[in-house]
């Protein structure tokens, strides 16, 4: 939640990413809220990442909306 203000919150990341890595899994990063975020997860080698930077929740039609016009980053 604090990346990349908290060294403790970056550390921790990292070792997860890092992990998931050794163990051949796909590195889904959620909650993300900010382009610094964004940036450092990216920088790591998150595969996947999901948060309120790209979408709030939405209702399902809305949803189903979205889907179907995708948004490249």
């Amino acid at each position: 939640m604090d990346i990349p203000d908290d060294k403790s919150d970056m550390a921790i990341s990292k070792s997860i990413i890092n992990m998931g890595k050794t163990l051949n899994c796909q590195i889904v990063a959620e909650g993300v809220e900010t382009e610094s975020q964004l940036a450092f997860l990216k920088e790591e080698g998150c595969h996947m990442i999901q948060g309120c930077l790209f979408y709030k929740p939405l209702p399902l039609v809305e949803l189903l909306i979205v889907l179907k016009n995708p948004v490249d980053l």
